[in-house]
């Protein structure tokens, strides 16, 4: 039987992620892996405006439902039948919206897409009215507020639908600001009980996953490009080059805990929305291997140059953003601090590195990690003394 969904403690002793929660985010990996394919796609084919700015509203719509769910669980999970359903029934909505992404991709209709976020819309507010028959007072009223928000929310969606071609990224631009809003107008009179702990752990494993899309996405790249042409002089440098800056991003987003930094509504806010681009850039990176590959090859209408930009400016991006809004809270002294930014830097000089600028950007950013690990152990050691 379904049990009176209440909100669960902030300080609760080893709240981990369940196994549904994991499930989530795997089907969630589908929408991803579209997203990518359709923006390496568009960018072989020297589309960069419309392949940039088609992956980032599609990109929003993914993170942004996987958010939806990923706090709201954090605060009101009670795992039961009911709460289980409703989440399949959220996970449906995810696969639906993956199967509409070429579309939307390639004729701007985002028909499929409105309906799967419609089904995964419909579940969340259903979630956030049972948290609200559960509950009293300031609570129930951030419940109602969320309810209400994200239906008003999906109903501004509909301009995807009745819109001309031309207003869709206006569209995305509103109803997008306004969707961030929900959560910051919603909890004005009280907080959820989000987990910080939780929190934390979910978005790194959601990062591992991102990032196994994108050693997918590459692997299945350098395959095709071995079977069809059997040049391992062309592919080495991708590959390694590519591996080392998924290994190395993998490592600089694990360096630092980060649950103790959220103590409060506006800085998990903050460090939340910042994963936008976090995500986001470690899913191009898999489609910038999959362009540097097809170009190495003659099967992309790119220079060389720009070719290694659609690996080097997502990497770069991601260590920005990683040290701007996650590690930097934990780096004590300037040189702990300016290691990411100036490699960052660095990763996208070597955009102009010819052939071999996917296997220099790995090496700068193996480079990073070593000298982020020495400095670290260094002030270990002076602490220890």
């Amino acid at each position: 039987m379904p049990v009176r969904m209440r909100a669960r403690h902030r300080d609760e002793a080893h709240r981990a992620a369940t196994p549904l929660e994991l499930f989530f985010d795997l089907c969630f990996v589908v929408a991803v892996a579209q997203a990518g394919r359709q923006l390496a796609h568009a960018l072989a084919e020297g589309h960069w405006g419309h392949g940039v700015s088609g992956y980032l509203m599609l990109f929003f719509a993914v993170w942004w439902a996987w958010m939806n769910f990923s706090w709201f669980s954090s605060a009101y999970d009670t795992d039961d039948p009911l709460y289980r359903v409703v989440t399949l029934v959220q996970m449906a909505g995810v696969l639906i919206l993956a199967a509409g992404v070429p579309r939307a991709f390639a004729s701007s209709d985002f028909t499929v897409i409105w309906f799967g976020f419609l089904v995964m819309r419909l579940a969340m507010v259903t979630q956030w009215l049972r948290a609200a028959l559960g509950s009293a007072g300031a609570e129930r009223r951030t419940a109602l507020r969320y309810a209400l928000g994200v239906t008003v929310c999906q109903v501004g969606w509909l301009g995807l639908l009745v819109l001309p071609r031309q207003d869709v990224p206006w569209v995305f631009l509103v109803v997008g600001l306004l969707e961030l809003a929900v959560p910051a107008l919603a909890e004005r009179a009280r907080q959820t009980t989000w987990h910080p702990h939780h929190i934390a752990e979910r978005y790194g494993l959601f990062t591992i996953i991102v990032l196994g899309e994108t050693v997918a996405a590459a692997t299945v790249a350098v395959q095709a490009a071995l079977d069809a042409h059997e040049e391992l002089g062309r592919l080495l440098p991708i590959a390694a080059g590519g591996l080392l800056v998924v290994f190395c991003a993998y490592w600089i987003y694990f360096a630092v805990p980060i649950h103790l930094h959220l103590r409060s509504n506006r800085q998990a806010f903050v460090w939340g929305y910042g994963h936008y681009p976090v995500f986001g850039s470690a899913a191009a990176v898999g489609a910038g291997i999959e362009i540097a590959v097809a170009q190495a090859f003659g099967k992309a209408h790119l220079s060389t140059a720009a070719a290694a930009a659609c690996v080097t400016v997502p990497a770069a991006l991601f260590m920005f953003t990683v040290w701007l809004i996650h590690s930097r809270h934990q780096k004590r002294g300037l040189a702990q601090q300016l290691v990411l930014p100036v490699s960052s830097v660095l990763v996208l000089a070597c955009t102009f590195a010819g052939r071999w600028a996917v296997l220099a950007a790995g090496l700068v950013a193996s480079a990073a990690v070593t000298v982020g690990v020495t400095l670290t152990a260094r002030q270990g050691t002076a602490l220890a003394e």
